[in-house]
């Protein structure tokens, strides 16, 4: 059967899969992303996820995949396959395309930024399906958005499209690995309302998932926490409108898991702050952790025509 790599790599899991020619999910897997052991173990881990892959679907189709599609956060030169900087996995200028090439004896390779990739998947088999003007928000380790207008997914003039999570929301505020202070995905990614958590309940070890569990059985200082990120949130999301006026705003990543706890505060927070916009619909992903896999294998099945 012929088929395609995927691989999705963020910032807490390298996600990859085997994608058939229908988009059909034919094998899947996940490795942690080893950040604290640095930026070269990083990659070598990529390029051993993608190997392990097309052995697996030698072993089990009898060929190797027909084509590498992969999806990376932060900014990225799709011309070329380079990472021109992604601050969460500390790479800068990383020729990632041509060493995935090289390690898979020359197969073609399909390269994009992991949230607009995820953006593509929604886009053509997920919740944005039938809307041309929609803003795709991911929210997990960083914030990152992809854009869609008339129907396509913009990347922008220098591939940097999207990146929401720095917005500066809290001028002055926290420092972020981008250089500024005050950016959005400081104080509502997945993991800002972790490290929140962590010190307002005093659990060094705490995360997102642990604040909305205080908060559904009514811990106060979970409230403060997530009202907190919820504020911030809101406002990148009303400068969002303001500048692109989506019909739609699909959310997706881990704070997305946290369903009506999250979606119906922040319907009713930017409500509040709309002057003129007009209130878009606020949804959730529809594809889930499988939105960037399955957008990498889009490209790579785009990369071969079909």
């Amino acid at each position: 059967m012929k088929h395609v790599i995927a691989l999705d790599v963020g910032g807490t899991g390298i996600k990859s899969a085997l994608i058939g020619s229908s988009g059909e999910l034919l094998h899947q897997a996940r490795r942690e992303t080893p950040r604290e052991r640095g930026t070269d173990t990083v990659v070598e881990s990529v390029l051993e996820a993608a190997a392990e892959l097309r052995a697996h679907g030698e072993r089990r189709f009898g060929r190797p995949a027909a084509a590498v599609g992969v999806a990376v956060p932060g900014i990225v030169d799709v011309g070329t396959g380079t990472v021109v900087f992604a601050a969460n996995l500390g790479w800068h200028d990383l020729p990632l395309g041509a060493l995935l090439a090289d390690r898979l004896g020359g197969v073609p390779v399909a390269f994009g930024h992991d949230v607009r990739t995820g953006g593509l998947a929604e886009q053509r088999i997920g919740a944005g399906r039938g809307t041309e003007q929609f803003l795709f928000l991911a929210i997990g380790t960083g914030i990152a958005g992809a854009i869609a207008l008339g129907g396509r997914i913009e990347a922008g003039a220098h591939g940097a499209g999207g990146e929401i999570g720095h917005i500066v929301v809290r001028p002055g505020g926290a420092a972020c690995p981008c250089g500024r202070r005050g950016c959005l995905e400081q104080y509502a990614s997945a993991s800002a309302v972790g490290r929140a958590w962590a010190a307002a309940s005093g659990r060094p070890a705490a995360d997102a998932a642990d604040c909305v569990r205080a908060l559904e059985a009514g811990d106060t200082r979970a409230r403060t926490v997530w009202d907190d990120a919820l504020a911030a949130l809101a406002d990148g999301l009303v400068t969002c409108l303001t500048l692109l006026d989506p019909g739609t705003v699909i959310i997706g990543g881990g704070l997305a898991e946290a369903g009506d706890t999250l979606f119906e505060p922040l319907r009713a927070a930017v409500g509040k702050r709309l002057a003129f916009e007009r209130m878009p619909e606020i949804v959730p992903a529809a594809l889930g952790e499988t939105a960037g896999c399955l957008g990498a294998g889009l490209l790579a099945w785009d990369l071969l025509g079909g």
